[in-house]
């Protein structure tokens, strides 16, 4: 999948109720997303920054995202560095709005 393509997920928004990803549909659109990986019926990328205020500020970022598609992350914050979990646990794993959230965090990232 293409830039274009992630950029689409991004633009999407969550849905209640949504169903558990098909492991095919899951691997094209883990393609689509930069250093995501699958393990544990979740999918988590580390971001690393330069210090503890852009890691706080990353932290709140994702925050912003999470009430507003109200779909919320694990988060695993250290002073230069968060790691971000996506599951819907209500799913038993990986469902499409793990995939937009993904979308949406990685457009925080340069």
């Amino acid at each position: 999948m293409t830039d274009a393509a992630r950029r689409a997920l991004a633009a999407m928004h969550c849905r209640s109720g949504a169903a558990r990803l098909p492991d095919l549909d899951m691997a094209t659109h883990l393609r689509a997303l930069r250093g995501w990986t699958f393990g544990g019926n979740a999918i988590s990328k580390t971001f690393r920054f330069p210090g503890y205020p852009e890691t706080i500020a990353f932290v709140n970022a994702v925050a912003a995202i999470a009430q507003r598609e109200d779909h919320h992350p694990d988060l695993s914050v250290h002073y230069d560095r968060c790691v971000v979990t996506l599951s819907t646990h209500s799913a038993g794993g990986v469902t499409l709005n793990d995939i937009v959230c993904a979308a949406q965090v990685d457009d925080l990232s340069p």
